[in-house]
């Protein structure tokens, strides 16, 4: 897939450079990190060591000064090389991005340069158990006490990579003294605090990024663990939810890249009755209809991550959200397409391809499901009453 030529010779510099670190590294790189269990430390390292990480970050805490659009470029070209790095999505692009909007300057100075540089990785909790991402369902409670400390209780469910992250961005809620009601806010949660435990989910999914549940029994925090305006939690959350939004695009894309390039291989290659299988239409045209839902799918990422960058987060909000919809759907049309395109070779370990077919449907799934970006667009956009 060539570079948009929407892009600036910039961005086609960061797309073409990440490209070749993809390919250094690549499906089979992936494929032996998640068999032993293990995480992608040379290719985080690496990342990091080439200013990737932190694209997003500001320069004067040693990231790159650039937004949401240059480290989705990342994530998805890492993706087009079988080897995406998924707590992209969570450390710099949701934790980094809401430290570094809405942060105090200590909290700054502690968490950005290591998130720029890769040395420290923050993880992102939300999801509850019975509220799904439904912020006004969160039970997870932050309790003010007499010395100006928070105590925080709740439960949390799929969290990624809270294993390796020095700490999570817990999103609870806390009283309104105004109106009685609970307003959502966000605290910083060091992993090894008293009461902070976490259990491994069993996941059918086969990835190095490992899904936990997450128990906050009582968690007694400082004062500034709070992030940013005990009032503005709603802007400082969704500051967070957009880019990830993105984030989740680009990684869709860069995985339905990778599953479209193989079959387009695959049917130039394999002959049969003395004619490759791609000069056949009816193998020839669902590719092509493929990479037209990715080319698609690209571009309103890429608008709603200038909206983003360009500091319009209602009009992102929309974008991010109609971008992620169609780039989960382009990736699971493009997996589904390849591993048919491959017949029984789509399902052998050789091709790596069948592990996407599992890995394809998260993309429709999380961070918010299919559904709710329709609910979304319908009331958002075309003004439809709600059902709910």
């Amino acid at each position: 897939m060539n570079s948009p030529v929407l892009e600036s010779e910039e961005h086609q510099a960061l797309r073409a450079a990440v490209a070749a670190l993809g390919k250094r590294f690549g499906r089979d790189y992936m494929t032996r990190v998640t068999a032993a269990q293990g995480h992608p430390e040379e290719l985080w390292a690496e990342a990091a060591k080439l200013g990737y990480l932190g694209v997003n970050l500001p320069e004067e805490y040693g990231g790159g000064g650039g937004g949401i659009s240059e480290l989705s470029i990342v994530l998805e070209e890492l993706g087009a090389a079988g080897s995406p790095l998924l707590m992209m999505v969570v450390s710099p692009a949701i934790c980094g991005t809401v430290i570094s909007r809405f942060g105090t300057d200590e909290q700054k100075r502690a968490w950005l340069p290591g998130l720029a540089d890769g040395s420290r990785t923050m993880a992102f909790g939300i999801t509850e158990p019975d509220a799904g991402s439904n912020s006004h369902r969160i039970t997870t409670t932050a309790r003010r006490e007499d010395d100006g400390s928070w105590v925080l209780t709740g439960r949390k469910v799929f969290i990624s990579g809270v294993d390796i992250a020095d700490a999570t961005l817990i999103v609870g809620r806390t009283s309104d003294a105004r109106t009685g009601k609970l307003k959502p806010c966000l605290f910083i949660v060091p992993r090894d605090t008293p009461g902070f435990t976490r259990h491994r989910i069993d996941m059918e999914l086969q990835a190095p990024e490992k899904q936990f549940e997450l128990t906050l029994d009582e968690v007694r925090l400082p004062a500034d663990a709070l992030v940013g305006d005990e009032d503005a939690g709603l802007l400082q959350l969704f500051a967070g939810l957009n880019p990830e939004r993105v984030m989740t695009a680009a990684f869709a894309i860069g995985m339905g890249r990778y599953a479209l390039a193989r079959a387009v291989e695959y049917a130039r290659d394999r002959t049969v009755w003395q004619t490759p299988i791609g000069a056949h239409q009816a193998v020839a045209h669902p590719l092509a209809q493929v990479h037209i839902e990715l080319e698609l799918a690209r571009l309103m990422m890429q608008k709603a991550a200038r909206l983003y960058d360009a500091g319009d987060d209602i009009g992102a909000g929309e974008a991010a959200n109609m971008a992620k919809y169609a780039a989960a759907e382009a990736c699971v049309r493009a997996v589904d397409q390849a591993v048919h395109t491959l017949g029984g070779n789509g399902l052998t370990r050789e091709f790596g391809l069948a592990s996407l077919i599992t890995g394809s449907r998260v993309a429709r799934i999380a961070p918010v499901s299919r559904e709710m970006i329709l609910n979304y667009v319908s009331h958002q956009t075309l003004g439809l009453p709600k059902s709910y």
